[in-house]
């Protein structure tokens, strides 16, 4: 069929506006279904990476946002006294948004000598003793400082504010882990003494790394077992239980989105499948003549199928193709309740729009080629 690749590229090139049109909203559809996917994925990989953890959250009980849960700080003693514990991070978090949002920032205050201890990441921009030797500095990941950049002009050594927080930007790191990339880590005494309120002496929440071989319910029961008769109740999840439930509206919403994915693979199908079989109504003589000069059957069905699938791999290409350039550039995090999913570009989701392009072509193109196949040779000439 090779050799009929130019026969077939004439034909959509004799009807190019036609052409143009269906690639173009085949490419609408596929970018708006690759966008969604990105959702999913990003939540899955956020799954999957937890999943692993030995970590423990402590929270304080019955909170469902960061903004309002303090713990005090004394915590940490008593929950590293226990067995199997290894070591203790507390945590304050500031954030602009505790509802799901796109454009989330969340502030993460930690002791500076704790944080590249129980973070893996990397400064590729900046300079690591600036960030120890000044309480307001701030590393930030690199996905979220390319959206500062954008919209704020934010710089490596400049000034960047969220609410009542105001810190300096000492460097700049990428991680092997997307949704790091969508933090900004200080020091915790900075985001403890706020301007209006000061949190001295509380956290938002503890992180508990725990020794190889460490049962994690049985965990989470001993630290809440042990701080039952403190001043403030606690709630001890593993990482990963505490990060689904805090995305437990978001997962519901990325898989309700899934359907709006389904309808614009529908769309596609429809708008290729009718846009060919149109061509097909008037191209009737000439698949007839096909048919006299000893063109088979299944050749003839294969031309038409050969046509729906490159008009749906070109809208493919380039649907899926700006989706992915665009959450390249725009450095989208989806989170909630400090909770980020990041919305990253991957050979996976590229692959998976344009398997979604090839299926649609190939579905779209079964009616339409098998429609040329049963006309009838003579009728079809003298309409010709």
């Amino acid at each position: 069929m090779l050799e009929f690749t130019p026969y077939v590229l004439n034909t959509l090139w004799r009807h190019r506006t036609r052409t143009l049109l269906t690639v173009s909203g085949a490419a609408v559809a596929l970018f708006v279904f690759s966008f969604v996917e990105s959702i999913q994925q990003g939540l899955d990989d956020l799954t999957r990476r937890r999943a692993g953890e030995s970590r423990l959250v402590v929270f304080q009980a019955n909170k469902f946002c960061p903004a309002t849960s303090h713990l005090p700080e004394d915590y940490d003693r008593r929950i590293g006294e226990l067995p199997g514990v290894r070591e203790v991070v507390p945590i304050q978090v500031f954030t602009n948004n505790c509802r799901a949002s796109l454009d989330v920032v969340v502030f993460y205050g930690l002791p500076a000598e704790k944080l590249r201890r129980v973070r893996d990441f990397e400064l590729v921009e900046g300079n690591w003793n600036d960030f120890l030797g000044h309480q307001d500095a701030a590393v930030v990941g690199r996905t979220v400082f390319r959206r500062l950049a954008r919209q704020r002009g934010t710089t490596v050594g400049g000034n960047y504010s969220l609410g009542e927080h105001t810190v300096t930007v000492a460097g700049v790191f990428t991680s092997d882990d997307p949704a790091e990339e969508n933090h900004i880590y200080t020091h915790l005494g900075f985001l403890q003494r706020g301007r209006r309120e000061s949190f001295v002496g509380t956290v938002t929440q503890f992180e508990v790394l725990l020794a190889e071989g460490v049962t994690l319910e049985a965990a989470c029961r001993a630290v809440d077992d042990e701080l039952r008769g403190g001043p403030v109740a606690t709630a001890t999840r593993p990482k990963g239980v505490f990060q689904a439930k805090t995305l437990g509206d978001l997962a519901e919403l990325a898989a309700l989105s899934r359907w709006l994915g389904l309808a614009c693979v529908g769309l596609v199908l429809v708008l290729v499948g009718t846009t060919t079989l149109m061509a097909v109504e008037d191209r009737v003589a000439e698949h007839a003549v096909l048919q006299t000069l000893g063109f088979s059957g299944p050749r003839v069905f294969l031309l038409i199928l050969s046509e729906t699938i490159l008009v749906a791999l070109a809208g493919g290409l380039l649907g899926v193709g700006l989706a992915n350039a665009g959450l390249a550039v725009g450095g989208l995090g989806l989170g909630a309740e400090a909770v980020t999913i990041a919305l990253v570009p991957s050979f996976r989701l590229a692959a998976t729009g344009l398997g979604v392009a090839l299926l649609t072509g190939v579905l779209a193109g079964i009616v339409p080629a098998w429609r040329a196949v049963r006309t009838e040779i003579v009728p079809a000439l003298r309409q010709g």
